[in-house]
Protein backbone atom coordinates (compact mmCIF):
# COMPACT_ATOMS: atom_id res chain seq x y z
CA UNK A 1 0.00 0.00 0.00
CA UNK A 2 0.97 3.55 0.19
CA UNK A 3 2.79 5.32 2.65
CA UNK A 4 0.60 6.26 5.35
CA UNK A 5 1.54 9.24 7.29
CA UNK A 6 1.36 8.85 11.19
CA UNK A 7 -0.12 11.86 12.61
CA UNK A 8 -0.72 14.02 16.04
CA UNK A 9 -3.98 14.33 17.00
CA UNK A 10 -6.08 17.51 16.92
CA UNK A 11 -9.11 18.67 18.26
CA UNK A 12 -11.40 20.97 17.03
CA UNK A 13 -12.16 22.54 20.25
CA UNK A 14 -9.09 23.90 21.29
CA UNK A 15 -9.65 26.25 18.49
CA UNK A 16 -12.74 28.18 20.15
CA UNK A 17 -10.48 30.60 21.29
CA UNK A 18 -9.08 31.86 18.50
CA UNK A 19 -11.88 31.82 15.80
CA UNK A 20 -14.60 33.95 15.39
CA UNK A 21 -17.47 32.72 17.49
CA UNK A 22 -19.75 30.26 15.93
CA UNK A 23 -17.57 28.40 13.92
CA UNK A 24 -17.02 25.65 15.97
CA UNK A 25 -20.56 24.84 15.91
CA UNK A 26 -20.97 25.66 12.20
CA UNK A 27 -18.88 23.14 11.97
CA UNK A 28 -19.81 20.57 13.77
CA UNK A 29 -23.50 20.52 12.09
CA UNK A 30 -21.55 20.33 8.58
CA UNK A 31 -19.56 17.20 9.27
CA UNK A 32 -22.78 15.47 10.71
CA UNK A 33 -24.07 14.25 7.76
CA UNK A 34 -20.75 12.87 7.21
CA UNK A 35 -20.34 11.17 10.57
CA UNK A 36 -18.01 7.66 9.69
CA UNK A 37 -17.07 8.55 6.30
CA UNK A 38 -13.87 7.65 5.00
CA UNK A 39 -11.83 9.75 3.16
CA UNK A 40 -8.10 9.41 2.19
CA UNK A 41 -5.86 12.19 0.71
CA UNK A 42 -2.83 11.53 -1.62
CA UNK A 43 0.18 13.78 -2.22
CA UNK A 44 3.96 13.68 -2.91
CA UNK A 45 5.93 13.74 0.06
CA UNK A 46 5.33 13.98 4.39
CA UNK A 47 7.34 17.26 5.16
CA UNK A 48 8.99 20.04 3.12
CA UNK A 49 6.00 21.69 2.02
CA UNK A 50 2.80 23.68 2.07
CA UNK A 51 0.64 20.89 0.67
CA UNK A 52 2.36 18.56 3.45
CA UNK A 53 1.79 21.84 6.32
CA UNK A 54 -1.86 21.42 5.34
CA UNK A 55 -2.46 17.90 5.29
CA UNK A 56 -0.97 17.57 8.93
CA UNK A 57 -3.65 19.83 10.21
CA UNK A 58 -6.46 19.23 8.09
CA UNK A 59 -6.66 15.33 8.29
CA UNK A 60 -6.08 15.84 12.07
CA UNK A 61 -9.30 18.34 12.14
CA UNK A 62 -11.45 15.70 9.87
CA UNK A 63 -10.71 12.73 12.61
CA UNK A 64 -11.89 15.13 15.00
CA UNK A 65 -15.28 16.04 13.65
CA UNK A 66 -16.13 11.93 13.26
CA UNK A 67 -14.29 11.04 9.81
CA UNK A 68 -12.21 8.35 9.11
CA UNK A 69 -9.39 10.24 7.62
CA UNK A 70 -5.97 9.29 6.35
CA UNK A 71 -3.53 10.96 4.98
CA UNK A 72 -0.53 8.75 2.38
CA UNK A 73 2.06 9.24 0.37
CA UNK A 74 3.07 7.96 -3.06
CA UNK A 75 6.40 6.46 -3.05
CA UNK A 76 8.56 7.93 -6.10
CA UNK A 77 11.78 7.97 -7.56
CA UNK A 78 14.64 10.50 -8.18
CA UNK A 79 14.27 10.75 -11.90
CA UNK A 80 10.11 10.68 -10.71
CA UNK A 81 10.77 14.00 -9.18
CA UNK A 82 13.03 15.74 -11.66
CA UNK A 83 10.00 15.10 -14.18
CA UNK A 84 7.56 16.13 -11.60
CA UNK A 85 9.54 18.88 -10.82
CA UNK A 86 9.43 20.05 -13.96
CA UNK A 87 5.50 19.89 -14.56
CA UNK A 88 5.52 22.00 -11.71
CA UNK A 89 7.36 24.45 -13.09
CA UNK A 90 5.87 24.25 -16.69
CA UNK A 91 2.27 24.56 -15.33
CA UNK A 92 3.66 27.83 -13.94
CA UNK A 93 4.51 29.53 -17.01
CA UNK A 94 7.57 28.13 -17.41
CA UNK A 95 9.20 27.25 -21.01
CA UNK A 96 9.92 22.99 -19.95
CA UNK A 97 10.72 20.47 -23.50
CA UNK A 98 7.83 17.81 -22.39
CA UNK A 99 9.25 14.51 -24.01
CA UNK A 100 7.77 10.84 -24.61
CA UNK A 101 10.14 9.37 -22.36
CA UNK A 102 9.25 12.47 -19.23
CA UNK A 103 5.58 11.13 -20.08
CA UNK A 104 6.81 7.41 -20.07
CA UNK A 105 8.56 7.73 -16.47
CA UNK A 106 5.81 9.69 -15.16
CA UNK A 107 3.34 7.29 -15.97
CA UNK A 108 5.01 3.95 -14.89
CA UNK A 109 5.55 5.63 -11.88
CA UNK A 110 2.02 6.90 -11.34
CA UNK A 111 0.63 2.96 -12.64
CA UNK A 112 3.38 1.47 -9.61
CA UNK A 113 1.68 3.32 -6.82
CA UNK A 114 -1.99 2.65 -8.57
CA UNK A 115 -0.98 -1.01 -8.36
CA UNK A 116 -0.25 -0.56 -4.54
CA UNK A 117 -3.44 1.71 -3.85
CA UNK A 118 -5.92 0.03 -1.34
CA UNK A 119 -8.55 0.56 0.50
CA UNK A 120 -12.21 0.98 0.43
CA UNK A 121 -12.73 5.38 0.60
CA UNK A 122 -16.20 6.95 -0.05
CA UNK A 123 -13.90 10.15 -0.86
CA UNK A 124 -10.07 10.74 -2.24
CA UNK A 125 -8.52 13.75 -2.94
CA UNK A 126 -5.35 13.84 -5.09
CA UNK A 127 -2.91 16.62 -4.50
CA UNK A 128 -0.58 18.23 -7.46
CA UNK A 129 -0.29 17.03 -10.41
CA UNK A 130 2.35 14.00 -9.27
CA UNK A 131 -0.54 11.53 -8.52
CA UNK A 132 -3.13 13.03 -10.99
CA UNK A 133 -2.89 10.43 -13.27
CA UNK A 134 -3.92 7.68 -10.40
CA UNK A 135 -7.72 7.79 -11.02
CA UNK A 136 -7.23 6.21 -14.26
CA UNK A 137 -5.51 3.41 -12.90
CA UNK A 138 -6.59 2.40 -9.78
CA UNK A 139 -8.44 -0.74 -10.27
CA UNK A 140 -12.03 -0.11 -7.92
CA UNK A 141 -14.01 -3.24 -6.46
CA UNK A 142 -16.91 -3.57 -8.35
CA UNK A 143 -19.87 -1.13 -7.63
CA UNK A 144 -17.74 1.16 -5.81
CA UNK A 145 -19.18 4.44 -5.20
CA UNK A 146 -15.39 6.35 -4.37
CA UNK A 147 -15.75 9.99 -5.17
CA UNK A 148 -12.55 11.59 -6.49
CA UNK A 149 -11.43 14.99 -6.13
CA UNK A 150 -7.94 16.74 -7.80
CA UNK A 151 -6.57 19.53 -5.43
CA UNK A 152 -4.33 22.08 -7.46
CA UNK A 153 -2.18 24.12 -5.26
CA UNK A 154 -0.64 25.82 -8.39
CA UNK A 155 -0.89 28.99 -10.69
CA UNK A 156 -2.09 27.38 -14.02
CA UNK A 157 -2.82 31.08 -15.12
CA UNK A 158 -0.08 30.82 -17.51
CA UNK A 159 0.41 26.87 -18.00
CA UNK A 160 2.23 25.79 -20.71
CA UNK A 161 0.12 24.11 -23.10
CA UNK A 162 1.38 21.03 -24.43
CA UNK A 163 2.05 20.08 -20.38
CA UNK A 164 -1.24 21.26 -19.45
CA UNK A 165 -3.14 19.30 -22.30
CA UNK A 166 -1.42 15.81 -21.52
CA UNK A 167 -2.49 16.03 -17.90
CA UNK A 168 -6.38 17.55 -18.79
CA UNK A 169 -8.26 13.83 -19.50
CA UNK A 170 -6.83 12.36 -16.20
CA UNK A 171 -7.84 15.75 -14.27
CA UNK A 172 -11.43 15.41 -16.19
CA UNK A 173 -12.07 12.32 -15.05
CA UNK A 174 -12.51 13.13 -11.37
CA UNK A 175 -15.45 14.22 -9.68
CA UNK A 176 -14.83 17.80 -8.92
CA UNK A 177 -11.59 19.71 -8.71
CA UNK A 178 -10.46 22.76 -6.42
CA UNK A 179 -8.62 25.19 -7.34
CA UNK A 180 -6.76 28.48 -4.74
CA UNK A 181 -8.52 31.08 -7.34
CA UNK A 182 -11.07 31.43 -10.29
CA UNK A 183 -8.18 32.83 -12.67
CA UNK A 184 -6.13 29.70 -11.88
CA UNK A 185 -8.77 27.29 -13.60
CA UNK A 186 -7.61 26.93 -17.26
CA UNK A 187 -9.87 27.63 -19.65
CA UNK A 188 -9.84 24.40 -21.57
CA UNK A 189 -10.83 22.47 -18.49
CA UNK A 190 -14.33 20.60 -18.85
CA UNK A 191 -15.54 19.65 -15.59
CA UNK A 192 -19.16 20.08 -14.00
CA UNK A 193 -17.93 20.99 -10.28
CA UNK A 194 -15.04 23.03 -10.01
CA UNK A 195 -14.53 24.85 -6.61
CA UNK A 196 -12.43 27.96 -5.38
CA UNK A 197 -10.88 27.13 -2.24
CA UNK A 198 -7.74 28.89 -0.75
CA UNK A 199 -5.74 27.26 1.45
CA UNK A 200 -5.49 27.87 5.35
CA UNK A 201 -2.87 28.45 8.17
CA UNK A 202 -2.75 26.67 11.21
CA UNK A 203 -3.19 28.40 14.19
CA UNK A 204 -2.47 26.35 16.76
CA UNK A 205 0.67 24.34 14.89
CA UNK A 206 4.51 25.06 16.47
CA UNK A 207 4.99 27.37 13.60
CA UNK A 208 2.23 29.62 14.36
CA UNK A 209 1.74 29.25 18.09
CA UNK A 210 2.75 32.24 20.54
CA UNK A 211 6.20 32.29 21.24
CA UNK A 212 7.28 34.99 24.41
CA UNK A 213 9.91 37.46 22.70
CA UNK A 214 13.02 36.80 25.40
CA UNK A 215 12.55 33.44 24.02
CA UNK A 216 12.30 34.53 20.21
CA UNK A 217 15.48 36.90 21.11
CA UNK A 218 17.41 33.38 22.04
CA UNK A 219 16.26 31.74 19.24
CA UNK A 220 17.54 34.80 17.00
CA UNK A 221 20.90 35.03 19.06
CA UNK A 222 22.11 31.36 18.27
CA UNK A 223 21.70 31.96 14.57
CA UNK A 224 23.81 34.64 14.57
CA UNK A 225 20.72 37.77 14.23
CA UNK A 226 20.86 41.02 16.34
CA UNK A 227 17.52 41.28 17.99
CA UNK A 228 17.64 45.09 17.92
CA UNK A 229 18.98 45.69 14.45
CA UNK A 230 15.96 45.48 11.55
CA UNK A 231 15.31 41.83 10.40
CA UNK A 232 13.95 41.05 7.02
CA UNK A 233 13.00 37.90 6.25
CA UNK A 234 11.69 35.51 3.85
CA UNK A 235 10.64 32.00 4.30
CA UNK A 236 10.23 29.55 1.44
CA UNK A 237 11.36 27.25 -0.70
CA UNK A 238 15.01 27.59 -2.43
CA UNK A 239 13.09 27.97 -5.62
CA UNK A 240 13.06 30.72 -8.45
CA UNK A 241 9.64 31.60 -8.83
CA UNK A 242 10.64 32.41 -4.83
CA UNK A 243 13.09 34.82 -6.41
CA UNK A 244 15.29 34.78 -3.68
CA UNK A 245 17.95 36.71 -5.89
CA UNK A 246 15.67 39.23 -6.25
CA UNK A 247 15.13 39.65 -2.61
CA UNK A 248 18.95 39.51 -2.19
CA UNK A 249 18.96 42.35 -4.47
CA UNK A 250 16.29 44.29 -2.98
CA UNK A 251 18.03 43.85 0.64
CA UNK A 252 21.00 45.39 -0.78
CA UNK A 253 19.23 48.83 -1.90
CA UNK A 254 17.61 48.76 1.15
CA UNK A 255 21.42 48.12 3.22
CA UNK A 256 22.52 51.63 1.69
CA UNK A 257 19.89 53.27 3.79
CA UNK A 258 20.11 51.21 6.67
CA UNK A 259 23.21 49.25 6.86
CA UNK A 260 22.57 47.51 10.12
CA UNK A 261 19.36 46.24 8.74
CA UNK A 262 19.33 41.82 8.46
CA UNK A 263 18.02 39.52 5.78
CA UNK A 264 16.92 36.00 6.37
CA UNK A 265 15.86 33.74 4.26
CA UNK A 266 15.10 30.70 5.41
CA UNK A 267 13.18 27.56 4.14
CA UNK A 268 13.38 23.46 4.11
CA UNK A 269 14.66 21.54 1.66
CA UNK A 270 11.24 19.08 0.43
CA UNK A 271 11.76 15.55 -0.86
CA UNK A 272 9.91 16.14 -4.29
CA UNK A 273 12.36 19.24 -5.13
CA UNK A 274 15.41 18.01 -7.13
CA UNK A 275 16.22 21.72 -7.58
CA UNK A 276 16.05 23.01 -3.91
CA UNK A 277 19.99 22.75 -3.53
CA UNK A 278 20.92 24.50 -7.18
CA UNK A 279 18.62 27.30 -6.25
CA UNK A 280 20.60 27.27 -2.39
CA UNK A 281 23.74 27.24 -4.37
CA UNK A 282 22.48 30.27 -6.82
CA UNK A 283 21.60 32.28 -3.80
CA UNK A 284 24.74 31.38 -1.79
CA UNK A 285 26.50 32.98 -4.92
CA UNK A 286 24.15 35.86 -4.48
CA UNK A 287 25.11 36.52 -1.11
CA UNK A 288 28.47 36.45 -1.39
CA UNK A 289 29.52 36.11 2.02
CA UNK A 290 27.37 39.08 3.29
CA UNK A 291 27.38 38.28 7.32
CA UNK A 292 24.62 40.34 7.15
CA UNK A 293 22.69 37.68 4.88
CA UNK A 294 21.62 34.20 6.80
CA UNK A 295 21.08 31.51 4.43
CA UNK A 296 18.98 29.00 6.94
CA UNK A 297 17.41 25.49 5.96
CA UNK A 298 16.11 22.35 7.74
CA UNK A 299 19.86 21.58 7.28
CA UNK A 300 21.01 23.96 9.70
CA UNK A 301 18.27 22.55 12.12
CA UNK A 302 16.08 25.23 11.28
CA UNK A 303 12.44 23.68 11.81
CA UNK A 304 9.18 24.73 12.79
CA UNK A 305 10.00 26.66 15.84
CA UNK A 306 12.75 28.24 14.19
CA UNK A 307 10.56 29.82 11.52
CA UNK A 308 7.80 30.83 13.76
CA UNK A 309 10.58 33.02 15.90
CA UNK A 310 12.41 34.48 12.55
CA UNK A 311 8.67 35.64 11.66
CA UNK A 312 7.99 37.05 15.01
CA UNK A 313 11.58 38.86 15.18
CA UNK A 314 10.82 40.43 11.72
CA UNK A 315 10.04 44.17 11.30
CA UNK A 316 9.26 42.90 7.82
CA UNK A 317 8.03 40.03 6.25
CA UNK A 318 8.61 39.66 2.62
CA UNK A 319 7.44 37.01 0.31
CA UNK A 320 8.66 38.46 -3.26
CA UNK A 321 7.35 35.41 -5.61
CA UNK A 322 7.56 35.78 -9.16
CA UNK A 323 4.33 32.85 -9.46
CA UNK A 324 2.27 31.94 -5.78
CA UNK A 325 -0.28 29.13 -6.03
CA UNK A 326 -1.01 30.72 -2.44
CA UNK A 327 2.03 31.17 -0.04
CA UNK A 328 1.06 30.17 3.41
CA UNK A 329 4.08 32.34 4.72
CA UNK A 330 1.87 35.83 3.92
CA UNK A 331 -0.76 34.06 6.41
CA UNK A 332 1.77 33.41 8.66
CA UNK A 333 3.93 36.68 8.89
CA UNK A 334 0.38 38.52 9.42
CA UNK A 335 -0.96 36.32 11.69
CA UNK A 336 2.10 37.18 13.87
CA UNK A 337 1.36 40.84 13.44
CA UNK A 338 4.32 41.78 11.26
CA UNK A 339 3.18 43.37 7.69
CA UNK A 340 4.01 41.53 4.08
CA UNK A 341 5.79 42.87 1.31
CA UNK A 342 4.51 40.28 -1.11
CA UNK A 343 4.81 40.30 -4.99
CA UNK A 344 1.71 40.86 -7.00
CA UNK A 345 0.82 37.03 -8.25
CA UNK A 346 -1.05 34.55 -7.56
CA UNK A 347 -2.34 33.95 -3.98
CA UNK A 348 -0.68 36.55 -2.28
CA UNK A 349 -3.21 39.17 -3.76
CA UNK A 350 -5.90 37.50 -1.51
CA UNK A 351 -4.13 37.82 1.12
CA UNK A 352 -2.56 41.45 1.59
CA UNK A 353 -4.82 44.12 1.17
CA UNK A 354 -2.40 46.70 -0.72
CA UNK A 355 -1.82 49.49 1.94
CA UNK A 356 -3.67 48.25 4.50
CA UNK A 357 -1.80 44.92 5.65
CA UNK A 358 1.20 45.39 3.78
CA UNK A 359 2.39 45.91 0.10
CA UNK A 360 1.94 44.27 -3.26
CA UNK A 361 4.98 45.19 -5.44
CA UNK A 362 6.29 44.23 -8.99
CA UNK A 363 10.06 44.69 -9.01
CA UNK A 364 13.33 44.74 -6.96
CA UNK A 365 12.74 48.41 -6.86
CA UNK A 366 9.30 48.83 -5.47
CA UNK A 367 10.59 45.94 -3.10
CA UNK A 368 12.87 47.38 -1.63
CA UNK A 369 11.11 50.77 -1.38
CA UNK A 370 7.91 49.82 0.81
CA UNK A 371 10.70 47.58 3.12
CA UNK A 372 12.69 50.84 3.52
CA UNK A 373 9.05 52.69 4.61
CA UNK A 374 7.97 50.15 6.91
CA UNK A 375 11.04 49.86 8.56
CA UNK A 376 11.18 54.02 8.84
CA UNK A 377 8.19 53.91 10.26
CA UNK A 378 7.63 50.82 12.89
CA UNK A 379 4.49 52.24 14.42
CA UNK A 380 2.79 51.77 10.74
CA UNK A 381 3.89 48.86 10.42
CA UNK A 382 3.20 47.48 13.75
CA UNK A 383 -0.81 48.83 12.70
CA UNK A 384 -0.85 47.52 9.34
CA UNK A 385 0.69 43.83 11.40
CA UNK A 386 -2.23 43.94 13.59
CA UNK A 387 -4.74 44.50 10.48
CA UNK A 388 -3.38 41.84 9.04
CA UNK A 389 -3.86 39.33 11.94
CA UNK A 390 -7.60 39.87 12.10
CA UNK A 391 -7.70 39.62 8.22
CA UNK A 392 -6.18 36.08 8.55
CA UNK A 393 -8.69 35.38 11.66
CA UNK A 394 -11.31 35.90 9.40
CA UNK A 395 -10.46 34.21 6.48
CA UNK A 396 -7.25 32.45 6.37
CA UNK A 397 -7.42 30.20 9.41
CA UNK A 398 -7.53 26.54 9.42
CA UNK A 399 -11.21 26.02 10.55
CA UNK A 400 -12.39 27.95 7.49
CA UNK A 401 -10.71 25.36 5.08
CA UNK A 402 -11.99 22.63 6.47
CA UNK A 403 -15.66 23.77 6.33
CA UNK A 404 -15.08 24.68 2.66
CA UNK A 405 -13.61 20.70 2.63
CA UNK A 406 -16.96 19.71 4.35
CA UNK A 407 -19.40 21.46 2.22
CA UNK A 408 -17.67 19.96 -1.07
CA UNK A 409 -17.99 16.38 0.50
CA UNK A 410 -21.45 16.60 1.20
CA UNK A 411 -22.43 17.98 -2.08
CA UNK A 412 -20.57 15.43 -3.82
Amino acid sequence: MLERVPLLAKELDDYADVVEPGTIERIRALAEPLRGARVLHVNATAYGGGVAELLSTHVALLRSVGIESEWQVMSGSDEFFAVTKAVHNALQGAQVEWTPAMQQIYLERVLHNALIFEGDWDYVVMHDPQPAAMREFVRQPEGSNTKWVWRCHIDLTDANPQVWEFFRPYVEQYDASVFTMPQFVPASLQMSRVVHAPPCIDPLSVKNLYLAQPFVDEISKSYGLRPNDPIICQISRFDPWKDPVGVIEAFRIVQAQCPTAQLVLAGSMATDDPEGFHYWEVSEAAAAGDPNIHLLSNIQQVGSVQINAFQRAADVVVQKSLREGFGLTVSEGLWKGRPVVGGRCGGITLQIEDGVDGYLVDSVESCAQRVLELLLDPDRADKMGATGREHVRHSFLSTRELEDWLRLLVAL
